[in-house]
């Protein structure tokens, strides 16, 4: 009786860290994507590219920007094992000022929250600088 119950607690453990591998697994190309400086106006879409490492489908359930001027769009269909998939960010670039964003992802898969970061510096080339360039000094010319 005592061998039956160790057996039966062997199978079940065994059936448990088994069930446990069937996951979705999420891996980013980036979870950071740099705009440079760009000028106002400018295209702001971006692409965050990813996979389904995992072997079970992949559902992004929600994506969620830190503000307004950032808006996230999310695969609509599952990813299934293997395949890939993206996150398109739209930043509004009429927005003169440094670009410091996060985005939200939440899903199905094992690490279920992840953090996107998007920066980047937006200046108007119309509007001239405070700082006036020197002239040459005599010595210079």
């Amino acid at each position: 009786m005592k061998k039956l119950f160790t057996f039966l607690f062997i199978g079940l453990i065994g059936f448990a860290v088994n069930a446990q591998d069937k996951t979705a697994k999420i891996e980013f190309e980036t979870e950071t994507i740099d705009y440079g400086t760009i000028e106002k106006g400018a295209d702001g879409v971006r692409v965050f590219k990813f996979k389904n490492t995992g072997n079970e489908p992949l559902i992004i359930t929600k994506v969620k920007s830190s503000c307004g001027c950032t808006v996230p769009k999310k695969p609509k269909e599952p990813i299934m094992p293997g395949e890939t998939g993206e996150i398109e960010v739209k930043y509004d670039t009429n927005r003169v000022n440094p670009i410091r964003k996060t985005i939200t992802v939440n899903s199905n898969a094992k690490r279920s929250i992840i953090a996107l970061k998007i920066k980047g510096n937006v200046i108007d080339p119309n509007k001239t600088s405070v700082v006036k360039k020197k002239s040459k000094s005599i010595i210079e010319q």
